[in-house]
């Protein structure tokens, strides 16, 4: 299955396969004919995995960057782009970005910034990452403060989702993106009917092919594109405050979850849809196998806090919400109705 992210400036195409990853030695021989030197950046479980066997084809150098949002810091981006100039890449080059979620985060902004920009190429190791952070060019950095802060617009050359790199996937990895699934399902417009019988594959391309839709319309996240941050802002406040404890607490996609599940709550709460709306999401949640619960030792205050610095954020309280003209942006929405949800919420 190929999918076709349709950008006006440049397009690319997003390949879903078992064996993807061995066609990305003769994409980058004929998209890339200048490059003389190719840069992998993944990590060192990561190379360790049988599937890693395509990067001998590649005659490519490695990078091994930390574990998960580890790798996602000022720190490992100056040690990438060091190296990468130790290297001697140049504009012509080409960087591989291999693993989940956060290392194609790192590798595309690694790319973004080396030389003002050179090429990269993903190759989506986990479930979120081939339904979510690989597609439409989004790459980033943390702070302290939130998610993403630090980023930039960066779209890919191509990117190769292998499904047989799924079948390494611990269990919590696989449950993490089904929290993105979960998301483009809704978006969709789907209830959970029939949502049991749907293979992975089929909702890893369902997934894909709304992200394509909505980047090949908005890629700068000037609208709709927007909307692909629902159950974001719950998630990622809840998700930072856990990573600055403990990095392996609380993994996206299960942030997610339970930032769908409030974010439903909370347009309830705003007179935008209705109960069984509610129900409604926390069967498609149940079905996935997500949970609705925020750490019980997160203070509410500190979770709204945190929520106020979201990217979609403008000095004020901004979710993504249902309604019933479908999913909009909805901003300055009163801080004291977003904590009583919040309470209502934590205490079901």
């Amino acid at each position: 299955m190929i999918v076709t992210v349709d950008l006006e400036r440049r397009p690319y195409d997003v390949v879903l396969a078992h064996g993807a990853r061995h066609l990305v030695h003769a994409f980058i021989a004929s998209n890339c004919p200048n490059a003389q030197s190719r840069v992998v950046i993944t990590t060192r479980s990561l190379r360790a995995m049988p599937w890693f066997d395509f990067v001998a084809g590649l005659g490519a150098e490695v990078i091994e960057v930390p574990e998960g949002e580890s790798a996602k810091t000022f720190a490992t981006l100056e040690g990438v782009c060091e190296r990468l100039a130790a290297l001697g890449l140049s504009r012509s080059d080409v960087i591989i970005g291999v693993g989940g979620g956060a290392i194609t985060d790192l590798a595309g902004f690694a790319a973004a910034v080396y030389l003002r920009g050179i090429d990269v190429v993903l190759v989506p190791t986990t479930l979120v990452g081939q339904v979510d952070a690989a597609i439409g060019g989004k790459t980033a950095v943390n702070l302290k403060a939130g998610k993403n802060l630090v980023g930039a617009f960066h779209q890919p050359l191509g990117v190769f989702c292998d499904f047989e790199t799924l079948e390494t996937l611990p269990e919590r990895e696989r449950l993490s993106g089904l929290g993105e699934v979960a998301k483009c399902w809704l978006l969709e417009g789907h209830d959970a009917n029939g949502l049991d019988a749907v293979s992975l594959g089929d909702l890893i391309e369902m997934s894909v092919t709304l992200k394509a839709r909505i980047v090949a319309t908005d890629e700068f996240e000037g609208g709709q594109r927007a909307f692909l941050n629902y159950g974001h802002t719950l998630g990622h406040a809840i998700e930072v405050l856990a990573l600055a404890r403990d990095t392996d607490e609380l993994r996206h996609g299960e942030a997610v979850g339970v930032g769908i599940a409030y974010a439903v709550r909370l347009a309830h709460a705003l007179g935008r849809v209705e109960a069984d709306r509610i129900v409604e999401h926390d069967e498609v949640l149940r079905v996935l196998g997500l949970h609705r619960r925020v750490p019980s030792d997160l203070a509410s205050s500190d979770i709204i806090a945190v929520m106020g610095h979201d990217k979609k954020a403008h000095h004020d309280l901004t979710f993504v919400l249902a309604g019933a003209n479908g999913f909009e942006v909805v901003h300055d929405i009163d801080p004291g109705v977003v904590l009583r949800v919040l309470e209502s919420f934590r205490g079901e």
